[in-house]
C-alpha cells in the first residue's frame, strides 16, 4: 500500500490546489491477467507529468496522451485495452488480459 504522501489521489489534490490542470485515470474493470488491480490510479497534468500506475509500459503512455486531450476538452472517456484489440498490441498489452480505464478531468 503506498504511503498517503505518494498516493496519486493526494498528488492530484496537491497539484490542483497548486493551480495545475489535472486528470485522473482509474482502472474500473479487469479480465484475466492484468498488471494493476481495479481501483488503481494514475494522475496526469496538462504537461504530461504523472504519478501512479494503471498498467505499466506503453499502455500508460496511451492513457497519458488521452488524459492531456481530456484536460483540454473536459469530456471523460472510457479506454479499453486487451489482447484482441489492435490498440493493445500497439501499446504493448500482450499479457492475455484486458483492462478498462476511466479518465476524467478534475474540476
Amino acid at each position: 500500500m503506498p504511503s498517503e504522501i505518494s498516493h496519486p489521489l493526494v498528488t492530484a489534490e496537491i497539484w490542483k490546489k497548486g493551480g495545475r490542470e489535472v486528470a485522473i485515470a482509474t482502472v474500473i474493470e479487469t479480465w484475466g491477467s492484468a498488471p494493476r488491480p481495479v481501483g488503481s490510479h494514475l494522475v496526469i497534468d496538462r504537461d504530461g507529468n504523472f504519478e501512479g500506475s494503471v498498467s505499466g509500459g506503453c499502455v500508460e503512455g496511451a492513457v497519458i496522451a488521452e488524459a492531456i486531450d481530456i484536460i483540454s476538452d473536459g469530456k471523460a472517456k472510457l479506454l479499453e485495452f486487451g489482447v484482441s484489440d489492435e490498440t493493445a498490441w500497439r501499446v504493448g498489452l500482450s499479457c492475455g488480459g484486458r483492462i478498462s480505464v476511466h479518465v476524467e478531468r478534475l474540476d
